[in-house]
């Protein structure tokens, strides 16, 4: 079993951003004082959220994570050349050595819209080129992905293939009307992929929030509330769902189809089905 601490803070909007460093580095500490193992922070948070950028939250979530003796999901922004206001969007891991072994640059969507002059984050969004990562932890296998990259099933199902089987989707803010298929895709990326999905966000002022981990077989938590949460989830559970193949009873011991990342690819039809389907634009 492995002990996640999603931290669901009520954040601070820029030009207060930087206030969140402190925040972060004090829930560092009272997650590994709860028992956890890793502590998963939000999409851009700590921060920074608009550029040109003010503070880099790196060394110091470094160096609690090393304190500490924990891994730290955190996101942040990293500038690309010398153009003030562009910057890629990151996900980070810092492990209990105070290593930065991540950075994932969002790759989905293609942008550069989706940042610009809204009331949260005001940058040039630039999307990265390189595919989602994964970690091989002492504690199991972690992909990275970013929000709404959930909404594309490539993006998880590449990670699983790579062997991820806690796949992090930090995500950013209130959802408002996309709650609900929001939701429903977390718990159904955990299910094909024969994973743990974790996704948690900030919350700025009344929002509603959304920290959740799904396995493949049942939702292990769900929070709109700000705070740190806790959960254990169950590596073993995963591993073994993906050694068993599907067969005839299987219904009557798993609340999922094993084998779904072996036995049911059938990978010498996609290239076809995706050069054959049309796409309107």
């Amino acid at each position: 079993m492995i002990k996640l601490a999603l931290v669901q803070p009520r954040a601070h909007a820029a030009p207060n951003d930087e206030r969140n460093l402190a925040d972060a580095v004090a829930h560092i500490a009272a997650a590994a004082a709860g028992g956890a193992e890793v502590v998963v922070f939000p999409e851009t948070y700590p921060g920074p959220l608009t550029t040109p950028l003010r503070f880099d939250p790196g060394p110091s979530l470094q160096e609690a994570a090393a304190r500490h003796r924990i891994y730290v999901v955190y996101g942040t922004l990293e500038p690309v050349d010398d153009d003030p206001r562009t910057a890629h969007n990151l996900i980070c891991l810092a492990t209990p050595n105070g290593e930065r072994t991540v950075a994932y640059r969002r790759t989905h969507p293609p942008g550069p819209w989706i940042y610009t002059g809204g009331t949260t984050w005001d940058f040039e969004y630039v999307a990265g080129d390189e595919p989602p990562p994964v970690a091989e932890t002492e504690l199991g296998v972690f992909g990275f992905a970013m929000c709404s990259e959930v909404y594309v099933p490539e993006v998880s199902r590449g990670l699983a293939l790579k062997g991820a089987e806690v796949i992090f989707l930090p995500a950013g803010n209130d959802k408002k009307r996309l709650y609900e298929t929001w939701r429903t895709l977390i718990f159904a990326r955990a299910i094909e992929n024969l994973a743990i999905v974790v996704t948690t966000q900030n919350i700025y002022g009344e929002e509603r929030g959304l920290a959740m981990v799904a396995s493949p077989e049942e939702i292990l938590l769900e929070v709109t509330e700000p705070g740190v949460h806790y959960v254990e989830v169950d590596l073993d559970r995963v591993r073994l769902l993906r050694a068993e193949t599907d067969r005839i009873g299987c219904d009557l011991r798993h609340s999922v189809k094993p084998g779904l990342l072996t036995q049911w690819r059938r990978p010498e039809l996609y290239e076809q089905l995706s050069s054959d389907a049309p796409v309107s634009t």
